[in-house]
């Protein structure tokens, strides 16, 4: 009998491949990053080719480290950065461009356009969505009308799309030769295209964007069996588990209840709060989402607060000012100083997501005097993570009416104690790390565990969860209002930089 459990986790900056055991363990792991791509301000992109390149690596990597064969695995999960765009031959398997990021701006002129007719929230009632840069929607009609000839392609059903799940599943179980094109309910309701009622692609949606039914991928659920690997290492495993990376997150964090909610550190910041079996529309800048679809158990919903930029904030002090050499070097330098010294970092530096939603504000450092150093600016950039987050979990207790008591966080941020004890403070409530941190790649592995029966039920997988560190609030009231005060004014400052 097969005693691991395999998922790919493939993120904005880099793939992993992680192997579990039955009590969610981490058996082995390997990394490996890819480029940014940026061809001109406000363009993100990244290379299909190296992403599944990468891919392959690491299985090979992880599997070698423990010396596992693909008998021992029982199925494999896959998790994925979001609204990430690729559009690729079907004959091929070559993608027709580079992969659009959920970062990249380049279609904010179709934003105007389109938020014309009818405003910003003209889709929210179908889609959960405000009309955005942000989802892939726009991305695939940018690539439809700016890479010649592949729009009647794409009518054919000779060029396809897929956000990253479905570009990877389709290359793992054959890619040209008879590859699957699928994606689930949570990466479906990212690209704007989803009806989140149907749990289908909406004829009404398609038109107004302009993007041909036949290159759409078959919507599955998020725990089911799609398919058997035919590449690499892993050949003959099931392919049994597919979710957004922060809808992995929280199936990861077993927040299977309404009302539960965690935080993902990672490039950018994402809370989600499971809303239950129906959708919650939000009126204080949130998105509704697909939160999970296991197998044939009604769909479950989340209401999410998007944040751009936190952990990429580090990494553009390390490597566009070179104030740090490794990303876990801020701590270390944010703690050379008592407090921010009165500077505060906005990093809209693709515009503000939730709750804002201004796609023409530009990042701002505020307060700076010749008291400020680089230990004030280091602290100002993980300061801005916890400003973000506090401005998210005020929205969403408006939209639920529910106080969080505690939040369950998770991501490679979360190693950093100040920034952690800092997030206490300023949201004055506990924050938690759980005591398997890799909560991403844990949940598309407990999607695929499911679905092959390595796992019994969700009651199995919440009794696996538990605490590894609490912090508790200790910042004085006064102090912390003052503080978010600031923060406030900091943010409006970005407001309509860009025209």
């Amino acid at each position: 009998m097969a005693r691991y459990i395999g998922a790919i986790d493939q993120g904005t900056t880099s793939t992993r491949f992680m192997v579990f055991d039955q009590s969610s363990s981490v058996v082995a792991c390997a990394q490996k990053e890819h480029r940014q791509i940026y061809p001109e301000p406000g363009w993100v992109e990244h290379d299909p080719n190296e992403i599944w390149r990468n891919t392959q690596e690491v299985i090979t990597e992880a599997m070698q480290q423990h010396s596992l064969s693909a008998t021992d695995l029982a199925a494999i999960g896959i998790t994925n950065q979001r609204e990430t765009t690729v559009l690729w031959n079907r004959e091929t398997g070559q993608p027709v461009a580079n992969a659009l990021v959920w970062q990249d701006t380049r279609v904010a002129d179709y934003v105007s356009e389109l938020a014309h007719d009818g405003g910003q929230n003209r889709f929210r009632a179908k889609t959960g969505l405000p009309i955005s840069t942000y989802f892939s929607s726009l991305k695939i009609r940018w690539l439809l009308e700016h890479v010649p000839g592949i729009k009647p392609q794409a009518e054919a059903g000779d060029v396809l799309f897929g956000t990253i799940d479905t570009y990877l599943a389709w290359n793992l179980t054959g890619g040209p030769s008879g590859g699957i094109h699928i994606t689930d309910v949570t990466n479906a309701s990212r690209t704007q295209l989803m009806n989140l009622h149907t749990l289908a692609w909406d004829a009404e949606l398609l038109d107004a964007f302009g993007i041909p039914m036949p290159m759409l991928p078959r919507i599955c659920s998020s725990s089911e069996m799609y398919g058997i690997a035919t590449e690499g290492g892993v050949k003959g495993v099931p392919i049994a588990g597919i979710l957004g990376d922060q809808q992995a997150a929280l199936v990861g964090q077993t927040c299977f209840n309404p009302g539960e909610a965690k935080n993902t550190y990672g490039t950018g910041c994402f809370l989600l709060m499971n809303t239950g079996s129906s959708p919650v529309q939000s009126k204080h800048g949130l998105l509704t989402t697909l939160a999970y679809k296991l197998g044939t158990q009604p769909a479950q919903y989340a209401l999410e607060g998007s944040i751009a930029i936190t952990g990429a904030l580090v990494q553009w002090l390390r490597d566009n000012l070179g104030l740090i050499q490794a990303s876990s070097e801020i701590e270390k330098l944010a703690r050379t100083v008592e407090d921010n010294g009165g500077v505060y970092f906005v990093p809209a530096f693709s515009g503000l997501y939730a709750p804002y939603w201004k796609e023409n504000a530009r990042g701002v450092i505020v307060g700076l005097t010749q008291y400020a150093n680089k230990g004030h600016l280091a602290r100002a950039v993980l300061e801005a993570t916890a400003f973000q987050t506090r401005e998210v979990v005020e929205a969403m207790e408006k939209d639920c009416g529910i106080k969080l008591d505690a939040l369950r966080a998770d991501g490679g941020m979360v190693q950093n104690n100040l920034l952690m004890q800092f997030q206490a403070d300023i949201l004055n409530r506990i924050v938690v790390r759980p005591r398997v941190n890799e909560t991403t790649a844990l949940g598309a592995a407990y999607a695929a565990g499911l679905a092959v029966g390595f796992f019994q039920d969700t009651d199995e997988l919440r009794a696996k969860w538990s605490v590894g560190q609490t912090w508790n609030p200790r910042l004085e009231e006064v102090e912390r209002e003052q503080m978010v005060r600031s923060w406030k004014k900091a943010v409006t400052r970005s407001f309509d930089w860009a025209e």
